[in-house]
């Protein structure tokens, strides 16, 4: 049986590791050292990475952050969830999500929310699967 390994990733090695990861959803990012500066910068507006790790390889990853506003009140909302290619449907997007729900309930939040993209259609069946019901949509302007 395969045992894994929740947990926040924090050393530069880490987050060398999770950028490689990271890629698989977000391939505009350049390089492991942007990748790196950008993480500490949201860092500090309470972005964190959480991963799931396997024998030290790491094949689930998640961005998120505690935020608050008027519509949700205190929520922790995700920025990015990916898993590795190789390790899809076999649950560890589901391991993330609940552990994510786990870290809200730490931090008494009263919502978790996600955004995905409109063609997105296997991961709208993800997160329906796992609870996440549609509210709304997002919309967004380029200023540059």
């Amino acid at each position: 049986m395969a045992t894994f390994e929740i947990h926040n990733i924090e050393s530069e090695h880490e987050l060398q590791t999770a950028y490689v990861l990271m890629r698989e959803l977000r391939p505009h990012l350049a390089d492991a050292e942007n990748f790196i500066a950008r993480v500490h910068r949201q860092a500090e507006q309470g972005y964190s990475l959480k991963g799931v790790w396997q024998d030290h390889e790491l094949l689930a990853l998640a961005g998120y952050r505690i935020s608050e506003n008027l519509i949700y009140g205190r929520f922790l909302y995700v920025d990015d969830l990916v898993t590795a290619p190789r390790a899809r449907s076999h649950g560890l997007g589901a391991k993330l999500i609940d552990a994510l729900r786990e870290e809200a309930r730490c931090q008494n939040c009263t919502h978790l929310v996600l955004d995905t993209g409109l063609g997105n259609a296997l991961g709208q069946r993800f997160y329906y699967r796992q609870g996440l019901l549609a509210a709304g949509m997002h919309f967004r302007q380029s200023l540059v």
